[in-house]
């Protein structure tokens, strides 16, 4: 799953990487947890924008037919296409969530350690995403979710899901909302190679949202990373 990121390249970086319209400005954030503003690539005319949007799909289906899946953090990529939730943003309004890294938490017994996953050639993450357009009382929200598929090798001792992570040459495709064949869409579903990532543990501080600061993403030196580590 992708419950925790963090996020502190400067405007222009993001701009280059994503090749954005705008520079956008953005602050640091190394603990960016469900319910909050994240950082959001979507198509815009003929370019790309980056907006904030809330981390929690809000579906346009009626409450009641919402159920359990009400406001999901995560799209499964094995079911997107058909569950009623999300098929329409999938066909019709794909982004990214772009990121330094992500976090996840390997539970041994009652125990569970945090690590920070990143690319080992410390470009950014391309989080897929799908994204929604609501109306109610308080006016316009954007919201969306993070696709997420069964882990690589490397990842599966952290924990069975993970992001899908699209590279610079899938992003045009992902992000055409004329594009809506399944054939098409289908291979970008995947986990990525187990070489593209590595990972370590970090300090504990993480698990409190209300921890935000440099040192989060940061290895903790004195423990051991089991293979995959950087």
């Amino acid at each position: 799953m992708c419950g925790r990121f963090f996020l502190s390249r400067s405007g222009a970086e993001m701009a280059r990487a994503f090749d954005l319209a705008e520079e956008p400005v953005l602050a640091p954030r190394f603990n960016i947890a469900p319910t909050q503003p994240v950082a959001v690539v979507r198509r815009a005319g003929d370019g790309r924008v980056l907006e904030p949007m809330h981390w929690g799909f809000v579906s346009r289906m009626p409450v009641a037919a919402k159920g359990a899946a009400a406001r999901p953090i995560n799209a499964r990529a094995e079911t997107i296409a058909t569950t009623p939730v999300f098929r329409e943003a999938f066909a019709r309004r794909r982004g990214i969530v772009p990121a330094d890294g992500f976090y996840e938490w390997q539970h041994r017994g009652r125990s569970s350690r945090p690590f920070a996953v990143l690319r080992r050639d410390g470009a950014p993450l391309a989080m897929a995403a799908v994204w929604e357009r609501s109306e109610g009382e308080a006016g316009v929200l954007l919201s969306c979710a993070i696709v997420t598929t069964a882990a690589n090798d490397a990842l599966a001792p952290l924990h069975e899901r993970m992001p899908v992570l699209l590279e610079p040459e899938h992003f045009a495709v992902w992000l055409d909302p004329a594009v809506r064949d399944r054939a098409t869409l289908a291979p970008l579903l995947r986990a990525c190679p187990s070489d593209r990532l590595a990972f370590h543990p970090v300090d504990r501080r993480v698990n409190d949202v209300r921890c935000d600061d440099a040192s989060l993403p940061e290895p903790e030196r004195d423990l051991f990373s089991p293979g995959g580590a950087a």
